[in-house]
């Protein structure tokens, strides 16, 4: 027998695989938390949704407007300073209730207290997930496996801190005596494109301490020309990578290495130039990296939801430590915000409900993000990542293949740039796509009518999509129109409110991953490629693919022939 939440009951069970019905966290006579679930689709309250969906599916967004004086009122939502204004979404009170009701029946109270509390929700790997306990107040008690965490994240963090002073005010000195003037990050996927974002983001906030550069690509391309305008005596690099073992990042680290060592004339250099972020304390140690030098993130923090731990140092490097913890207190009031909120109020909730309506009821593919805001020109990149890596399966938790199509492709740019590219797409083409339009009310800068014309342009095209032209005499300028859209606004990116912000989208992921029955927390698809390039790069090099299929060996005798 096993012990299962009181709100639930107890579930007897022989031995052997646990019925999946809603997700419901047990802990079994071993402590090892286990999950059942089934996926949105297959709950009492689904088939009521899509009754609902046959009602809006060819209603018009004016005429909803028009029909009731009160909808952006009731479909207007506040949380952690985000203000959310799903009115111009092709959905109503009654639709949105019945999702909400599903949220409900599927145990997505229980599965975000599972999160919360530290158990593995991460079943393939056995991992709890907790990027949560990163940004949580010293006080709060998160366990794994038995040990209060916040301790060990709250040390960690201190030592950062300390190398981040060290490094802004001048007394982390190089090889030759002189001052640290710029910072080098060097890492990938989730070591690189979280920091690297927010740093962009929190322009406003830097310093002239520091130089804080980003470099991901295998490309030699990427690391080359950076390297023409550093001084090795002036510069640290940070190698960022949780294994310590990923081939794109440490080619690029032992590449910085050689040019550190050849400039200074000796390996001692290592130690005052590289700082390690990492969980395998032994191959920095190989690598020469010194101890003072190394931070130390776990097993439970995945790379795409890790930049709040210490792989957010090149943040803090760039607008100082006070910032850094307030975009982690922006953060933590998003998730007190997802934790305490009920459904029908929560943002993250029905951020997440709402892709769920348009992924699964509409059948929409694809998922824009459109920022009017030069600083978050790289969001969209980084959260492709984050919904894609995470929720882009096609198994569930038990290994069998889902019902339900899951992540949509998620893709973006930049208002108004983005208007002068792909938005005639988004206006007339063949297929319409849901778009987060994300704006902050007030600039960071004092070019007031600049600001005045993004706004204007970013609430325009929101209105241009819902209304459209119909009746346009020339049926090349015929816009059809009723074309969903929400609006998120902002009163000012700071720390805090871009904390908030991205917060609230990595709690849409793992909801939709709930309802989608999938776990959101591995990432395996990322394998194979990186398995088959240990065969293909030996091949390349000696210019002979026998041992590979038959376009690959084609183009590996290509390559061979004209290098």
């Amino acid at each position: 027998m096993e012990r299962i939440d009181a709100i639930h009951g107890l579930i007897l069970r022989q031995s052997g695989a646990i019925p999946y019905y809603h997700r419901r966290w047990i802990l079994t006579d071993t402590g090892v938390a286990r999950s059942s679930m089934t996926a949105i689709n297959t709950i009492a309250a689904w088939p009521e949704v899509a009754t609902h969906y046959k009602r809006l599916a060819a209603a018009r967004l004016t005429d909803l407007f028009a029909s009731n004086p009160e909808r952006v009122n009731e479909l207007s939502r506040e949380g952690a300073g985000l203000f959310l204004d799903l009115s111009k979404n092709r959905i109503d009170t009654a639709a949105l209730d019945a999702l909400c009701g599903c949220a409900e029946q599927t145990g997505l109270g229980a599965a975000r207290d599972a999160m919360f509390s530290g158990q593995p929700i991460n079943q393939t790997e056995g991992r709890a997930v907790l990027h949560i306990a990163l940004r949580a107040a010293a006080e709060r008690h998160i366990e794994v496996d038995g040990r209060n965490v916040m301790p060990d994240v709250y040390a960690e963090r201190q030592k950062m801190a300390g190398l981040v002073d060290d490094l802004r005010d001048g007394r982390w000195l190089g090889y030759g005596g002189e001052r640290i003037t710029d910072v080098v990050n060097i890492g990938i996927g989730g070591s690189d494109l979280g920091p690297r974002m927010v740093t962009a983001a929190l322009q406003p906030y830097h310093g002239d301490a520091l130089r804080v550069h980003f470099v991901a690509n295998l490309d030699g391309a990427d690391l080359a020309p950076l390297l023409q305008t550093l001084e090795p005596s002036r510069t640290v690099f940070i190698v960022a990578s949780k294994s310590f073992t990923t081939m794109e990042t440490l080619t690029n680290a032992a590449t910085a290495r050689r040019w550190v060592v050849d400039a200074a004339g000796n390996e001692e250099a290592v130690a005052r130039h590289f700082i390690a972020l990492s969980a395998n304390p032994a191959a920095t140690t190989e690598f020469g990296i010194d101890e003072a030098n190394r931070l130390t993130f776990w097993d439970w923090v995945g790379g795409r939801f890790s930049l709040w731990s210490v792989i957010g140092m090149p943040i803090a490097l760039a607008v100082g430590n006070a910032n850094f913890y307030e975009l982690l207190a922006g953060a933590r009031d998003m998730d007190s915000h997802f934790e305490t909120t009920p459904w029908r109020d929560n943002v993250p909730v029905l951020m997440a409900l709402l892709g769920v309506w348009y992924r699964n009821q509409f059948q929409r593919p694809t998922h824009a993000v459109l920022p009017y805001d030069e600083r978050l020109g790289l969001l969209p990149s980084y959260l492709q990542q984050a919904e894609m890596e995470s929720n882009g399966k096609r198994v569930k938790q038990d290994g069998s293949r889902v019902e339900l199509d899951t992540a949509p492709v998620l893709w973006g740019g930049v208002g108004t740039n983005a208007q002068h590219a792909f938005f005639q797409m988004l206006h007339q083409g063949t297929h319409w796509v849901p778009a987060d339009f994300i704006a902050a009310v007030r600039p960071h800068h004092d070019l007031a009518e600049h600001h005045a014309g993004l706004l204007a342009n970013c609430l325009a095209q929101t209105a241009a999509l819902m209304q459209g032209d119909p009746e346009a005499d020339d049926p090349h300028k015929v816009f059809e129109g009723n074309r969903p859209s929400t609006t998120m606004l902002v009163d000012e990116l700071t720390p805090r409110a871009l904390g908030a912000l991205v917060a609230a989208y990595e709690h849409k992921i793992f909801c939709q991953g709930h309802f989608w029955g999938i776990n959101a927390f591995d990432q395996f698809g990322v394998q194979l490629g990186k398995t088959l390039a240990k065969s293909v790069g030996p091949a390349l090099a000696a210019g002979e693919g026998a041992s590979q299929d038959p376009s690959t060996a084609a183009l590996i005798a290509r390559i061979a022939a004209r290098r």
